[in-house]
């Protein structure tokens, strides 16, 4: 059977279909944040087999594969590579209205020009035809990422990274431009387990000894110096969410010390603590004319045996139902004040919060900036038709949609470049419907010149690429 891919998937009448084949499709994809490895980039690797693009680090599949009762073995183990891809394939089927079956099938034909339906029959045509075209140099990492007409890819490092594969990048000739993202959170979480480690790590690569507050904000300070001479102009946290506690200095460096003595912390000494580091780091983006962006809303590692036997990301996240608004809204406000507020970026895991966050950005604006503060698009379990249209809607609303910057993969895949094709599909369906119905002006200069702002224009403009 035929795939059902077709020209005008998702595009439900003559005005969608208009918008993205005339305005959005041919528009350049700026990935403004990821978690490509950059080593693989650098190296421009070519990958073995379908399974190892495709299954490997995929915690979407993984989470699926389980629910269906296919064993580890053939997710996270040892089975053959081969052997996975086939108990993938069996499985696709069964993905029907999951956001996988869409990106499985649109991945395929937009990569390897494969048309037909995944499942248990086509299962080893499909892998042998895709394979074989993955050992060629034509489908290295490098080319896999032209090949979508990708202009910019922004991947997120921690401050201890020597971003030496960037260095490479750089001086390579590579037509597409790999930048990074300053990714501060094991500094700023001062529960974890292995918090006292990292501080060693930190300040070896800093070259500052980390025994105060101080000497742990000089030392990211360093790092912010080290991370911008090599063309980083952004930061990201993943943050269940924004904490905010008035605090003294003396108060901060008494809960530094109290830790560094390995002594448990009070939830609201934590919290401290951390809007410190935050509120320091955030200064300094702003001083240096940094994007900041924020993952609010993910409960993570819930099932704790199997984090401890396959590690963090491996497929035992969910959305958390934490209160946002409160703290974000102290938070913003305390920078606004010393007028130290860089653009911001707020993404938002729990869909029951997205007015809150969109009009929460509305607060901060200050007009100077076209669109300074953004509702971030659906993320993670949002990043898909419905998480989309909810978002785009909420924005709508309460915002302006005509200054959002747009789509990003948020992904360890470098076959994951079509989301940005289904997210565009989604937005020109959602304003074509709107022509149709004569909701707004049937006019194509005006809304596909919002369409291509929003696809590409505005990103361009905002991160200043």
């Amino acid at each position: 059977m035929k795939n059902f891919i077709t020209n005008n998937f998702l595009l439900h009448n003559q005005f969608a279909e208009e918008l993205y084949h005339g305005y959005a499709a041919s528009m350049p994809i700026i990935d403004y944040h990821c978690h490509l490895p950059p080593a693989e980039i650098a190296k421009d690797h070519i990958f073995e087999n379908l399974t190892k693009i495709w299954i490997e680090g995929d915690h979407y599949k993984w989470r699926a594969m389980r629910a269906f009762g296919i064993d580890e073995n053939y997710i996270t183990g040892s089975a053959p590579d081969r052997e996975k891809f086939l108990q993938w394939a069996k499985f696709v089927p069964y993905t029907l209205r999951n956001p996988l079956y869409h990106w499985t099938h649109l991945e395929l034909k937009r990569y390897f020009g494969i048309d037909n339906l995944l499942n248990g029959d086509t299962a080893q045509e499909i892998y042998h035809e895709a394979s074989s075209k993955l050992n060629t140099p034509e489908y290295s990492c490098q080319n896999l990422i032209k090949q979508m007409n990708v202009e910019v890819v922004c991947t997120t490092e921690d401050p201890t990274d020597s971003l030496e594969h960037h260095k490479i990048l750089e001086q390579s000739g590579f037509s597409v431009k790999v930048s990074t993202a300053f990714r501060p959170d094991k500094a700023i979480v001062i529960t974890n387990s292995n918090y006292l480690e990292y501080l060693q790590q930190l300040s070896q690569v800093s070259g500052v000894s980390i025994n105060s507050f101080k000497s742990l904000c000089d030392a990211l300070s360093q790092r912010l110096d080290y991370f911008g001479e090599n063309g980083c102009s952004l930061s990201d946290h993943g943050l269940s969410y924004i904490p905010y506690q008035t605090f003294t200095d003396q108060e901060v460096e008494n809960i530094f010390q109290k830790r560094k003595e390995n002594k448990v912390l009070a939830p609201d000494e934590s919290e401290k603590f951390q809007t410190a580091v935050l509120l320091f780091l955030c200064e300094q983006y702003s001083n240096r004319d940094w994007v900041q962006q924020f993952h609010l809303g993910a409960l993570r590692n819930n099932n704790s045996k199997m984090t401890r036997l396959l590690g963090p990301d491996t497929g035992w996240d969910s959305i958390g139902d934490y209160r946002q608004a409160e703290g974000l809204s102290r938070f913003l406000n305390a920078l606004d004040e010393r007028n130290v507020l860089a653009k911001t970026i707020l993404y938002n895991l729990n869909p029951s919060d997205n007015e809150v966050i969109a009009t929460m950005t509305g607060n901060f604006n200050d007009g100077r900036i076209k669109g300074k503060m953004q509702f971030g698009s659906g993320w993670w379990f949002l990043d898909q038709k419905d998480g989309m249209t909810k978002q785009l809607n909420a924005l709508s609303n309460m915002g302006l949609i005509s200054c959002f910057i747009g789509m990003l993969t948020d992904s360890r895949s470098f076959l994951s470049y079509p989301r940005h094709e289904y997210f565009r599909r989604v937005l020109c369906n959602l304003f074509g419907e709107e022509m149709k119905n004569g909701e707004i002006p049937q006019d194509f200069d005006l809304v596909g010149g919002i369409v291509q702002d929003i696809c590409y224009r505005n990103a361009k403009e905002y991160f200043k690429f």
